[in-house]
């Protein structure tokens, strides 16, 4: 189920609810964004209803449930509400925790790499790995926020083979122009949470046009990515503020490099090496390496 379609089903179904469960809907279309994160009895309390109303509504709307459906509801909110409502939804969730800033963000973010970890596809995994090797050229989009993660990923994969565009403009028209000859042989890899970027979002449908190997790096299945994706790696990001909590997404781009770096072992050695003698030459680090460590 879309997100989007939670709520159109919930209008659509008003009139064949119960009394009760037609007074828990008007107060989930009103405050989704507060309904996102209460219990199923915090819910029914505040809606006015019983806690078993709110387990049937769930039932009702086709969730095996009512935390699927929190789940879907809080997929909502990460596309729906706007930087402001974000902040005041965060600001509120972390008022009422008994943790310090700290211990709250870093033990949410630990647990979204757990859950990453448990849930992302490893075949697929492994056939991105491959791809991308025998790819002709690797494209790298990634836009706003998600920025960050294009520009490390391109950075690291580029010591490791020679043929990655990092794809990096402020318009989608430029985008395009250095897509345009993207073709079959190629990867494109797309990196975008909620709100999910437009631009983004078209250069993968574009090349996935052209039948080249698409490769989305996003948040969910629901994700608009994941509809012109070859190849999908959900990682798990929620919302931290009105800032996108991006560790598990950076973890998922280690083990990429990691994997492609591994299996060019030889290639990357004498490359490494190279550089070695490039960096120390032109004092781009502060300290030089010791020699003969091993």
């Amino acid at each position: 189920m879309f997100e989007d379609d939670l709520l159109k089903k919930i209008n659509e179904k008003m009139l064949s609810l119960s009394k009760s469960q037609k007074r828990l809907a008007s107060f989930i279309l009103e405050h989704y964004d507060e309904a996102a994160f209460m219990t199923a009895s915090r819910l029914g309390e505040v809606a006015g209803v019983s806690e078993s109303t709110v387990v049937r509504f769930a039932s009702e709307m086709g969730f095996d449930g009512y935390p699927k459906m929190q789940t879907e509801l809080e997929s909502l909110i990460k596309t729906k509400l706007t930087a402001a409502q974000r902040m005041r939804v965060s600001a509120e969730q972390i008022s009422k925790s008994n943790k310090d800033v700290l211990t709250n963000i870093l033990e949410k973010d630990a647990e979204r790499i757990k859950c990453t970890l448990s849930t992302l596809d490893k075949n697929s995994f492994e056939h991105c790995v491959e791809k991308i090797l025998k790819a002709r050229k690797v494209y790298i989009i990634g836009v706003r926020s998600a920025n960050s993660l294009s520009s490390f990923l391109a950075f690291y994969l580029n010591l490791m083979i020679n043929n990655v565009i990092y794809v990096n403009s402020s318009t989608a028209t430029e985008i395009f122009e250095q897509i345009f000859r993207i073709e079959e042989d190629d990867v494109l890899i797309g990196i975008s949470f909620p709100r999910y970027s437009r631009r983004t979002i078209k250069a993968m449908e574009y090349a996935f046009s052209k039948n080249a190997t698409t490769i989305a790096i996003t948040d969910s299945k629901y994700s608009p990515l994941v509809n012109f994706a070859t190849n999908s790696l959900i990682a798990r990001s929620d919302m931290v503020s009105f800032i996108d909590s991006l560790v598990a997404p950076l973890s998922v781009i280690n083990a990429l490099l990691v994997a492609i770096s591994v299996a060019k072992k030889d290639d990357m050695i004498i490359t490494l090496e190279n550089l070695e003698n490039i960096w120390s030459e032109y004092q781009v680090y502060n300290y030089r390496p010791i020699r003969n460590f091993f």
